[in-house]
């Protein structure tokens, strides 16, 4: 499916914790959206709702940017090009993001580089030294 540049920007603000832009998605119907955000962070309660209610892109887009390479190619069986890209782009392919802003997806090129940036953030957390062992606080 192909969303509108605003539900993409709004998707964006709600990876960032904008809980307007949450309240946005939902009340515009856009719950796999408001999912997406927690999907990508492999809580499995969200990549179930997608499954369950058929959003089969976006849920073969959040195992894509783990690299299953199985869920790439439904992603381009379905011809979900912007969500491939995205993914690729999420893995570190820069000319993923080429790609989706030379077909005018700047857009997705965005909400994938804000996937990227809370998928490390969300790694980084669990890297500092000082909140393990004997230096827990």
């Amino acid at each position: 499916m192909n969303y509108s540049k605003e539900a993409i920007e709004k998707t964006g603000a709600w990876v960032e914790g904008d809980l307007g832009a949450k309240k946005w998605l939902q009340d515009n119907r856009f719950e796999e959206l408001v999912q997406l955000k927690d999907a990508c962070s492999r809580y499995a309660k969200a990549l179930e709702y997608l499954l369950v209610h058929k959003h089969i892109a976006l849920a073969a887009f959040v195992n894509a940017i783990w690299e299953d390479q199985k869920a790439f190619k439904v992603l381009m069986d379905l011809r979900a090009f912007q969500w491939a890209a995205m993914a690729n782009y999420i893995n570190g392919d820069d000319e993923a993001a080429v790609f989706l802003k030379k077909n005018k997806m700047e857009n997705y090129a965005e909400l994938a580089h804000k996937i990227q940036a809370k998928i490390r953030k969300e790694g980084d957390a669990g890297t500092n030294f000082f909140n393990s062992g004997p230096f827990k606080v």
